[in-house]
């Protein structure tokens, strides 16, 4: 079972504990109109996961009403998504559209009992005797009509007799009710399509509400877990059940916040617009957030699950880093691929005093990977090395090949600059060098100092690929259309050169190129005569990240940094520390990454939490505001001091600013070295929390957003955050965030 006990699972417990079910059924009801993306990777998790854990089973369902959008390819992309997770579900793969017979009969049941009628009003009419989130709507005219009459109208509805459009089916619920979902919501439309399983039988379709709830009911489902968008719908969910008055037990709908990632759209909506105007090369494009994207990309079933884990099951909706879904990816293949070399962009370089070949032996793991397994590099008079691991005129602090600085190359020998080769308009072609034949690898006698290793591939030997490089399909946080896509997001390499053991003796379908990243051998598109690799993620801490180094790293950490170009294993000491913030502390992993590594965060962390005693807050202020500051400063030099900073979480703590406040009176403690409390009482700075004060600001932005307030009542719970973002603006960020968003959730019901 997760080590984690969310809220869903003490929901589970309970209703074990207390009798309410024998046996916990999950499903995973997805609509088959588009591709899974990583945002049902975690709806797949969770009601799976939860399955599992409480030895139940999760039921597959297609919820296939919607004829016009929905097609098998979707289906068994589905069904692939799920068993590559490592899934599997109960039975057969379930369909909604295999229950459309009972859910007519239900259907007729409504009629007959006077909750449900057929209306004849256009759509525009329709939506304006809805009413408004501040008036009541107005019942239809055809509300009236006897049960005989809507049950002829019913039936000649399914046999195809009138329109798309011309007839509907509504509950006869409550046209007043708050929840605007509850007003008379539609159960049935006419849709003359072909439905890919149901063939031309039906000419009407349940709509999501009526077929979601008794799908549910038929298949014996406890635990029905949507995301927060259809909180609203609950109520009609209950109502459907309770109205029919069906025999126990029933389901009970509970909501998870959805997953939002930076960087990324998971709107169908938009990723059908991304593929079918082919901005990108279909569903499995490595840039899209597809399971099936991710996967030709070369994200791992073990990577998307800790991912899952890792941002847990929250009941409000927020943005996840990107960077830690990278991270997750990272961390999973860094024990387990091995390391080769490939060069991007070959410049030659020419070893005068090297006679002959040799082969080289060389481990395709470190020494910290626990796996076994190597190669022969072979190794001549002419290798090529990267372009940018020369430099003519280097700039401080670059550690690899210059006319005045030896460097070693990775596995092989030390080599030295003897002359620089250009064509006519001045671009280097070829570097002539020296080797040192006591500078071996594992047996160096030269006794020559080195600041760097790279990466080479010789010459004659080295195989040709090529690499696509992949990067973030857009171009800023939060993205909103195609103006935001990122014109950068693919670079692909025709001529890289690989060494040959990969290709020829195929060690693995995922490396890390040496100081490059982690790649992955396309599935669609490597043959071995065109060999095609996928960038599934950089490595943290390379060279290009690196070019403004910190003043406040000693040479040693750069060195340590630039050598392998990846992440520098722990040391034991660093991993304690990690081990001790991750289990003990409960920090989140990205961040105790940050901490162990840096003994200057770590040992200043350490001294702000000898003075409060809040480790979470400490973390997050210590690994960005603190650590922001001390690229350019020793502690020393710092305006603060871990006890102004063990104040300002105190004040966030207590609830007397918030973090935006925080935010700026650290700005101000960093540039003055005033006391917080000072900061905060000058300037007036303490977080309003009296609901008398907030309760007004909020009344007031609701009656004037009357459009967003329906659209919130319908169903868009996203808008919760535009009106919260509202009231912190007319305050000036000093409302506190947790009371507002519980008194806006509450005026919006």
């Amino acid at each position: 079972m997760s080590e984690h006990k969310d809220f869903l699972r003490t929901i589970v417990e309970k209703d074990l504990k207390t009798g309410k079910y024998k046996n916990i059924i999950t499903r995973f009801p997805p609509e088959p109109n588009g591709f899974p993306h990583i945002g049902h990777a975690k709806s797949i998790a969770i009601n799976f996961g939860i399955a599992r854990d409480y030895n139940g089973h999760c039921n597959l369902r297609m919820d296939d009403t919607n004829p016009t959008t929905e097609d098998t390819k979707y289906v068994e992309a589905l069904k692939d998504a799920v068993e590559w997770l490592g899934f599997e579900w109960k039975g057969d793969v379930r369909y909604t559209s295999d229950y459309f017979d009972k859910l007519y009969a239900w259907a007729i049941e409504l009629v007959k009992m006077g909750k449900a009628y057929v209306d004849s009003l256009d759509e525009e009419t329709m939506r304006e005797y809805r009413g408004t989130v501040t008036e009541a709507g107005k019942r239809s005219k055809y509300a009236h009509r006897s049960a005989e009459e809507n049950l002829d109208l019913l039936e000649r509805m399914k046999n195809g007799e009138f329109k798309d459009g011309e007839h509907v089916l509504r509950a006869k619920i409550d046209m007043s009710a708050a929840n605007m979902k509850m007003r008379d919501p539609l159960l049935y439309r006419i849709r003359h399509a072909h439905h890919y399983r149901a063939g031309d039988k039906w000419a009407i379709y349940p709509m999501y509400d009526f077929g979601h709830c008794l799908s549910d009911y038929i298949e014996g489902v406890t635990h029905s877990i949507c995301t927060l968008e259809f909180e609203n719908n609950r109520d009609i969910y209950d109502w459907v059940i309770d109205t029919l008055g069906l025999e126990p037990p029933r389901p009970y709908q509970h909501e998870f916040a959805r997953l939002g990632i930076n960087y990324t759209v998971m709107s169908k909506r938009k990723l059908l617009e991304l593929v079918e105007k082919n901005y990108v090369n279909g569903w499995d494009d490595p840039r899209l957030p597809t399971i099936a994207g991710l996967r030709r990309r070369g994200y791992t079933p073990e990577s998307i699950l800790n991912f899952c884990d890792t941002i847990g099951i929250a009941k409000a909706n927020s943005t996840v880093d990107v960077a830690q879904l990278e991270f997750c990816i990272r961390d999973d293949l860094n024990t387990k691929v091995p390391r080769v070399m490939c060069v991007l962009d070959p410049l030659k370089v020419t070893i005068e005093n090297f006679v002959g070949s040799e082969e080289l032996d060389a481990s395709y793991y470190p020494d910290d990977v626990p796996k076994e397994g190597s190669r022969k590099i072979p190794f001549s008079k002419e290798i090529y090395i990267e372009r940018e691991d020369f430099s003519q005129n280097p700039p401080k602090g670059y550690f690899r090949l210059t006319p005045d600085q030896p460097v070693r190359l990775k596995h092989a020998y030390i080599i030295t600059c003897k002359e620089v080769k250009k064509d006519e308009r001045g671009n280097i072609t070829e570097i002539i060098a020296e080797y040192n034949p006591e500078s071996k690898s594992g047996s160096d006698t030269s006794g020559i100092k080195v600041k760097s290793a790279i990466q080479w591939v010789d010459a004659t030997s080295a195989k040709k690929v090529e690499v696509r490089l992949y990067d973030r399909l857009y171009s800023c946080e939060n993205p909103d259309g195609l103006d935001d896509l990122n014109p950068d997001s693919l670079k692909i390499i025709k001529d890289a050169l690989i060494e040959p053991a990969v290709v020829a003796e195929k060690p693995d379908v995922r490396f890390q190129f040496e100081r490059e990243g982690y790649f992955y051998a396309d599935p669609i598109d490597y043959t071995d005569a065109n060999p095609v690799f996928n960038k599934i993620v950089g490595l943290k801490d390379s060279y290009a990240k690196k070019k403004e180094t910190p003043r406040s790293e000693s040479k040693s950490q750069v060195k340590k940094v630039q050598i392998d170009g990846e992440t520098e294993p722990m040391s034991e000491s660093e991993q304690a520390l990690f081990n001790k913030y991750t289990t003990t502390l409960k920090l989140n992993s990205m961040v105790a990454d940050i901490l162990a590594r840096d003994e200057k965060l770590s040992s200043f962390y350490a001294e702000v939490l000898s003075a409060n005693n809040s480790p979470v807050t400490i973390a997050n202020l210590v690994a960005n505001e603190v650590a922001r500051e001390l690229k350019e400063k020793e502690v020393h030099e710092l305006q603060f001091n871990a006890s102004d900073v063990a104040k300002l979480v105190q004040m966030l703590d207590d609830g007397t600013i918030s973090n935006k406040i925080a935010k700026e009176v650290f700005e101000e403690m960093a540039k003055s070295g005033e006391d917080p409390k000072r900061i905060v009482e000058a300037k007036g700075l303490v977080q309003i929390s009296d609901t008398a004060v907030i309760e007004p600001i909020i009344d007031d932005i609701i009656a004037k957003n009357p459009d967003n307030v329906e659209k919130f009542r319908a169903g868009n719970t996203n808008l919760l955050g535009f009106f919260v973002g509202q009231v912190l603006k007319a305050t000036g960020g000093k409302a506190n965030p947790k009371v507002v968003n519980e008194l806006v959730a509450q005026k919006l019901k």
